[in-house]
């Protein structure tokens, strides 16, 4: 499959898209005023310990304390063992024995802040390279279980050799499967060098400073996204270009070296419409090829995404009509989970299928697109009641929680009361405000519609309230008010 990766950059905002064979998988932003947090490394104060939620928040200099949950507060492994493995006979100890209220703890942030939830964080500091990973408070040595399970032992054997006495835990990245030793220990002098500058920063700076800060994501993309499969990288713009040219060539010169600067006239989205693709990302209905839909609605504790067959009547039967609305909408499922960047539990409600077999194919295209992604996710079979639940690990905020926010004119309900409805609401208000006062006149101030339908359909409800309180009530259209806002004003 190729994939082609290309980024717009701006001083306000940098984007990257994913294209794999013509169409868009995968959007990054990262906005100078907003950088994601995770990999941050920090040294935190402990504000609050709670006993009954296992857990404790932590003053990182944020504005919401971010939370460490005990299955993350870092223990040395037992000899052997590698880094997060968690020995079923051993009891866990209590938060409330290993942090207390005040103590400067050195953090590492594992999620960054989504909605109304703080980051999470973790004790265990793992520090990111080009071909490894640095976990400076443990000794094992391990390899990618991307990598063949035949070549693991060689892997680890060389990386043994070249990390020498005891001084932290090394990892092998995939991308670190073909390198020389030269190339290991460069990177493993790196990493090192990073880890004596956080130490040191710790001694230096008070509790809320951030010590570490993970690369920018103009330096992530030759990180993280290059893999064997990307053809090119294309980046708009001259000056950025030399920079991170010159930051590949240092520590991943595969990947520099399929750095490429768009001189185009076109902006370079236009170049496979991707502005048009965000939109549709950000909207409720995604349209199939076949003439079907996917309704997909993102909520605070799970996103359902439900099929349907539309204006699709062009299959042999009913059976095969859904039966391939189904198909094409397992890929566009899995397309649209790494489009939008969704995160926690998933719930796919596809078409009933009479037929097992027609189920297992479905099934089986689905797992298969899913294996295309790069975060984990994890889906199940079919329910008793058809549907398919799965769970894609949450590190960042969804592309809709980070271009979007809350309609003020519904407070992201997504529906607004009927005009009629505010009109019934404002004739109450009036009845419980003339039991209470006596003005002179009550004057409605109201949205254009309200007000019309006081003048028209509702005028003798109206006026039957003002005969029975005994006081004239005026009407204001106010064309800056949204549907379901008034006020009543005393006169």
């Amino acid at each position: 499959m190729q994939q082609d990766i290309l980024i717009n950059w701006s001083p306000q905002e940098t984007r990257v898209a994913v294209v794999e064979n013509g169409a868009v998988q995968e959007l990054h932003v990262e906005r100078t005023l907003e950088r994601g947090l995770v990999g941050n490394v920090y040294l935190g104060k402990v504000a609050r310990v709670l006993p009954g939620m296992q857990s404790a928040f932590i003053d990182i200099g944020l504005e919401r304390a971010a939370f460490l949950h005990v299955a993350d507060v870092w223990h040395r492994q037992p000899e052997g063992e590698p880094p997060g493995f968690v020995r079923n006979t051993q009891p866990q100890v209590p938060i409330e024995k290993q942090v207390f209220e005040g103590q400067s703890l050195m953090v590492q942030v594992i999620k960054d802040p989504i909605g109304t939830k703080g980051a999470r964080l973790s004790t265990q500091i793992s520090i990111a390279g080009r071909l490894l990973v640095f976990l400076p408070q443990d000794d094992h040595v391990g390899v990618s279980q991307k990598i063949p399970a035949d070549q693991r032992e060689a892997l680890r054997n060389r990386l043994t050799a070249l990390v020498g006495e005891p001084g932290g835990g090394f990892i092998l990245r995939t991308n670190g499967e073909d390198a020389s030793d030269a190339e290991l220990a460069e990177d493993i002098s790196y990493l090192r060098k990073t880890w004596a500058r956080i130490k040191d920063a710790a001694l230096r700076l008070p509790p809320g400073s951030i010590l570490h800060q993970d690369l920018s994501l103009l330096q992530r993309v030759l990180r993280d996204l290059v893999n064997e499969e990307t053809q090119t990288i294309r980046l708009d713009s001259k000056e950025q270009f030399a920079g991170l040219q010159a930051f590949g060539l240092e520590f991943m010169p595969a990947a520099a070296a399929r750095l490429a600067l768009y001189k185009g006239e076109r902006p370079i989205f236009d170049l496979y419409s991707i502005d048009d693709e965000i939109a549709k990302a950000l909207g409720r209905r995604v349209e199939l090829k076949s003439g079907g839909y996917l309704i997909v609605d993102q909520t605070e504790a799970l996103t359902t995404v439900d099929v349907n067959t539309g204006g699709y009547v062009g299959a042999r039967n009913f059976d095969d009509t859904i039966f391939k609305t189904n198909l094409e909408a397992a890929q566009a499922i899995a397309r649209q989970l790494r489009l939008r960047n969704l995160g926690g539990i998933i719930i796919a409600d596809f078409i009933d299928m009479a037929r097992e077999d027609h189920r297992e194919q479905v099934l089986a295209e689905f797992r298969k697109q899913l294996g295309r992604d790069r975060v984990k996710t994890m889906a199940g079979g079919f329910s008793q009641l058809g549907l398919v639940e799965m769970t894609r690990k949450r590190t960042r905020e969804s592309l809709a929680h980070m271009l979007c926010e809350p309609c003020p004119a519904c407070d992201g309900k997504g529906i607004l009361k009927t005009a009629r409805s505010v009109c019934y609401d404002i004739l109450r208000e009036i009845l419980r405000e003339a039991r209470q006062f006596n003005p002179r006149e009550y004057r409605v101030v109201a949205s254009p519609k309200v007000v019309e339908l006081f003048l028209d359909e509702e005028s003798q409800h109206l006026a039957g309230l003002s005969d029975f309180i005994g006081k004239p009530i005026s009407l204001q259209a106010e064309s800056a008010m949204g549907q379901e806002q008034y006020d009543i004003v005393l006169l």
